[in-house]
Protein backbone atom coordinates (compact mmCIF):
# COMPACT_ATOMS: atom_id res chain seq x y z
CA UNK A 1 0.00 0.00 0.00
CA UNK A 2 1.20 3.50 -0.75
CA UNK A 3 2.06 5.77 2.15
CA UNK A 4 -0.90 7.93 1.14
CA UNK A 5 -4.03 6.19 -0.03
CA UNK A 6 -7.77 6.22 -0.36
CA UNK A 7 -9.06 2.69 0.09
CA UNK A 8 -10.57 0.97 -2.92
CA UNK A 9 -14.24 0.13 -2.66
CA UNK A 10 -14.81 2.59 0.17
CA UNK A 11 -18.44 3.04 0.98
CA UNK A 12 -19.35 6.34 2.50
CA UNK A 13 -22.16 8.82 2.58
CA UNK A 14 -23.84 9.68 -0.69
CA UNK A 15 -22.77 13.11 -1.95
CA UNK A 16 -26.20 14.66 -1.38
CA UNK A 17 -26.52 13.16 2.13
CA UNK A 18 -23.64 15.21 3.56
CA UNK A 19 -25.10 18.72 3.02
CA UNK A 20 -28.63 17.49 3.80
CA UNK A 21 -27.53 16.19 7.21
CA UNK A 22 -25.10 19.07 7.93
CA UNK A 23 -27.36 21.02 10.35
CA UNK A 24 -27.98 17.88 12.41
CA UNK A 25 -24.26 16.99 12.34
CA UNK A 26 -23.24 20.43 13.62
CA UNK A 27 -25.90 20.29 16.35
CA UNK A 28 -24.83 16.82 17.49
CA UNK A 29 -21.08 17.54 17.29
CA UNK A 30 -20.48 21.02 18.70
CA UNK A 31 -16.99 22.46 18.99
CA UNK A 32 -15.36 20.70 21.92
CA UNK A 33 -17.23 17.41 21.45
CA UNK A 34 -15.18 14.23 21.85
CA UNK A 35 -15.33 11.95 18.81
CA UNK A 36 -13.94 8.64 17.66
CA UNK A 37 -13.80 6.86 14.38
CA UNK A 38 -11.74 5.09 11.74
CA UNK A 39 -9.18 6.53 9.35
CA UNK A 40 -10.60 5.98 5.86
CA UNK A 41 -8.38 8.19 3.71
CA UNK A 42 -4.77 9.25 4.17
CA UNK A 43 -3.20 12.13 2.25
CA UNK A 44 -0.10 14.28 2.91
CA UNK A 45 -2.17 16.98 4.63
CA UNK A 46 -4.23 14.76 6.93
CA UNK A 47 -6.58 11.87 7.54
CA UNK A 48 -10.26 11.58 6.64
CA UNK A 49 -12.32 9.89 9.33
CA UNK A 50 -15.58 7.95 9.36
CA UNK A 51 -17.08 9.11 12.65
CA UNK A 52 -18.69 6.56 14.95
CA UNK A 53 -22.46 7.03 14.94
CA UNK A 54 -22.51 9.60 12.12
CA UNK A 55 -22.70 7.77 8.78
CA UNK A 56 -23.48 10.97 6.82
CA UNK A 57 -20.58 13.00 8.20
CA UNK A 58 -17.03 13.44 6.96
CA UNK A 59 -14.30 14.46 9.36
CA UNK A 60 -10.80 15.65 8.59
CA UNK A 61 -7.85 15.69 10.95
CA UNK A 62 -5.18 17.87 9.38
CA UNK A 63 -1.54 17.25 10.17
CA UNK A 64 -1.34 20.78 11.58
CA UNK A 65 -3.90 19.81 14.25
CA UNK A 66 -1.98 16.78 15.53
CA UNK A 67 0.46 16.55 18.42
CA UNK A 68 3.92 17.65 17.30
CA UNK A 69 6.20 14.85 16.12
CA UNK A 70 3.53 12.21 15.58
CA UNK A 71 2.93 10.68 12.18
CA UNK A 72 -0.42 10.45 10.44
CA UNK A 73 -2.52 7.49 11.54
CA UNK A 74 -2.63 4.57 9.11
CA UNK A 75 -5.72 3.60 7.15
CA UNK A 76 -8.01 1.63 9.42
CA UNK A 77 -6.55 3.08 12.60
CA UNK A 78 -9.00 3.89 15.37
CA UNK A 79 -8.70 7.57 16.25
CA UNK A 80 -9.96 9.77 19.07
CA UNK A 81 -10.04 13.51 19.19
CA UNK A 82 -12.01 16.68 19.66
CA UNK A 83 -14.10 18.75 17.25
CA UNK A 84 -12.52 22.18 16.80
CA UNK A 85 -14.24 23.54 13.70
CA UNK A 86 -17.12 23.08 11.26
CA UNK A 87 -15.79 23.90 7.79
CA UNK A 88 -17.83 25.55 5.03
CA UNK A 89 -17.30 22.47 2.85
CA UNK A 90 -19.31 20.33 5.31
CA UNK A 91 -16.33 18.78 7.05
CA UNK A 92 -16.06 18.30 10.78
CA UNK A 93 -12.49 19.30 11.66
CA UNK A 94 -10.94 17.20 14.41
CA UNK A 95 -7.81 17.62 16.50
CA UNK A 96 -6.48 14.12 17.16
CA UNK A 97 -5.02 13.15 20.47
CA UNK A 98 -4.55 9.42 20.08
CA UNK A 99 -4.90 6.53 17.67
CA UNK A 100 -4.22 2.85 17.45
CA UNK A 101 -4.04 0.34 14.66
CA UNK A 102 -6.87 -2.15 14.39
CA UNK A 103 -6.29 -5.15 16.61
CA UNK A 104 -4.60 -3.20 19.41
Amino acid sequence: MDEYAWPKGLTGPEAEAIPRSWPATVAALPVGARVGGEGIGRLPFGVFIRLDGFPDAVALAEITAMPYGLELPALGARVDGQVFWHADNHQVRVRLDEWRTSGE
